[in-house]
């Protein structure tokens, strides 16, 4: 996660207290409530503390993932941000500007146009079919039929609805009719997408489904998400980075790896005790820089040359400026050497496996198990790095010696 990116979402000293008097219970007697537990505070004054002071912000593009048990505050949270619940005290910034200073019709503008909400219980329309209900949010800002009908064909065929325009909500399946809410809230094109455990109330194989359908279509739409669920395995799934809320409070904000590496104390720890490293760890984490790479415009010759001094049976090739282009192998380069070549592009695999550094040490695993080469690790084209079995073999070695200690 690349913590330079502009920043959508600031939140500072957030708190929500539910009561009468909420703001009274935060600053009488020198703000005691402020460090009492939520127990305490409810035992003497009769409010719950559901948010406790607390901070983050969101990037442009981010999947953010805030992740709880019940009565863990999430779901409160998320509805702070666009004040479907008036926040106790805090800032809440969106783009710059403090929502929790909006007069109505701001926070009216706010839901419509910048953000979009997707909720675990679809909230369709019974008596209007999915093109309707889709283009439910465009007819309440006054776009004109054929336009919200255009729009809302087109999200329906990014979210695979398209040929269900005219059925009605009770002829689909529950995960039909989730794509369906979030075609909704696609039809507004929304900078910010709100997810309330979407997925939470769909069959296992559907979940699954589910979540590899928005990260797909996050990868054409790079919206900014803030995602709530209760399940640690949809958060290190879909989250570029985490929160863990316990009674309220942020115990833990990370990306997936650090969460399952370093959990923060023991209540993180227990949540991921049974997660695999494997799943977490990225290449990144564990690449080392390339061997040995050669010029796209040396000499078959002297690539020859280069391997044996260096005792390698394999070279990665890259072009003057700096991005892949391949792999070379002694075997190959030897074999177009004897067939008369003298170039080196004639030896060049541009076929050969290559992964991004964001790749899981556990999608690496088959890739490694079925090369001897080592494999490059390639960011837009640039060579980043290198992997090959030994390496991702210690790293498995080293996060199981660490679980067992």
């Amino acid at each position: 996660m690349d913590n330079s990116r502009e920043i959508r979402v600031a939140v500072r000293d957030l708190w929500k207290v539910f009561g009468p008097d909420g703001q009274r219970v935060l600053q009488e007697d020198g703000g005691w409530a402020q460090s009492a537990s939520r127990e305490q505070v409810q035992e003497k004054t009769g409010h719950v503390i559901a948010i406790r002071d607390i901070s983050f912000d969101v990037h442009v593009g981010e999947v953010f993932v805030v992740m709880g048990l019940s009565g863990s505050g999430k779901s409160t949270l998320v509805r702070c941000l666009i004040r479907l619940i008036e926040p106790t005290q805090g800032i809440v910034e969106i783009d710059g500007e403090n929502v929790l200073e909006y007069d109505v019709e701001q926070i009216i503008e706010l839901r419509r146009h910048k953000t979009g909400m997707v909720f675990q219980h679809y909230g369709l329309f019974p008596h209007r079919n999915v093109m309707d209900n889709v283009a439910y949010g465009l007819e309440v800002q006054g776009i004109e039929k054929e336009s919200r009908y255009a729009t809302a064909l087109d999200v329906l065929a990014r979210v695979g609805l398209k040929g269900w325009e005219e059925s009605y909500p009770d002829e689909l399946s529950g995960g039909m009719q989730q794509r369906v809410g979030i075609a909704r809230a696609l039809a507004l094109d929304p900078e910010i997408l709100l997810m309330d455990e979407p997925f939470s109330g769909l069959d296992p194989l559907i979940r699954r489904q589910m979540q590899d359908e928005l990260i797909e279509l996050q990868k054409q739409l790079h919206k900014t998400i803030v995602f709530i669920t209760h399940d640690l395995l949809e958060a290190l799934k879909l989250g570029d980075r985490i929160a863990i809320l316990r009674g309220g409070s942020m115990v833990q904000l990370g990306t997936p790896e650090q969460i399952v590496m370093t959990p923060a104390d023991d209540y993180v720890e227990e949540f991921v005790k049974d997660v695999s490293k494997a799943r977490v760890m990225r290449v990144t984490s564990i690449m080392r820089p390339p061997a040995l790479v050669l010029e796209h415009s040396q000499r078959l010759h002297s690539a020859v040359t280069l391997l044996r001094e260096n005792n390698a049976d394999a070279a990665f090739v890259a072009q003057s400026d700096g991005s892949y282009a391949g792999m070379v192998t002694l075997e190959g380069l030897s074999r177009a050497e004897h067939e008369g070549s003298s170039d080196l592009s004639a030896a060049i695999d541009d076929s050969a496996d290559s992964v991004s550094p964001e790749t899981s040490v556990q999608d690496l695993i088959p890739m490694v198990a079925g090369t001897r080469h080592p494999i490059a690790v390639v960011d837009e084209k640039r060579l980043l790095g290198e992997v090959d079995r030994p390496i991702v073999l210690d790293s498995l070695a080293e996060s199981h010696a660490a679980r067992a200690g």
